[in-house]
């Protein structure tokens, strides 16, 4: 690295680690963090074009390095939020009878259709020929079906699956609509 840009890390390191840690909450990964953005500026130095631009980009690329902090954390679950005492089935037994409860709260034409596709495994051409309907209006119903119990799951739940898509936690956002108990 430079000497300019040297002094410039010197100068501006605290105010990145308190710019990371009004972000992250936790002065340690804000630590973590600042050492991360310096590694990015120091290999990514010689793509600097203007160096009188040279806090801003440092600033860039901090915002984009807290950005990929929370999109890793978001998309890992950790260990501590599964509760490992109870198992899979119960929640994926749990989430079938609330989604059997909202989908009797769909409109009875779109109900209907949904039913018929995913409880009777029937394809949209048979679910179109037993409602008497063209099957472009039954895949139409079934989508929006699908849309509307989506829209109702996602208000109502937060569910976070496994990579093998069993159920690994079950939180209701507000009290559940079911009698049964998760």
């Amino acid at each position: 690295m430079e000497t300019d840009a040297l002094l410039t890390w010197n100068h501006i390191q605290k105010e990145l680690r308190d710019f990371i840690y009004r972000k992250v909450k936790d002065k340690a990964l804000a630590a973590d963090l600042v050492q991360e953005v310096f590694i990015k500026v120091q290999t990514n130095l010689p793509q600097l074009k203007d160096k009188s631009k040279l806090s801003a980009w440092i600033y860039r690329i901090t915002r984009h390095v807290v950005m990929d902090h929370f999109r890793k954390r978001a998309t890992l679950i950790q260990p501590v939020d599964i509760n490992w005492e109870s198992s899979q089935h119960e929640f994926n037994d749990c989430v079938a009878h609330c989604l059997n409860v909202l989908l009797e709260t769909l409109p009875k034409k779109y109900g209907d259709a949904l039913k018929l596709t995913e409880l009777e495994n029937l394809s949209q051409y048979e679910v179109a020929e037993r409602l008497n309907i063209s099957y472009s209006g039954a895949r139409s119903r079934v989508q929006r079906a699908r849309k509307l119990l989506k829209e109702k799951v996602e208000a109502l739940y937060i569910i976070k699956v496994d990579a093998y898509g069993n159920i690994i936690m079950c939180e209701n956002r507000i009290p559940c609509c079911c009698k049964k108990e998760c």
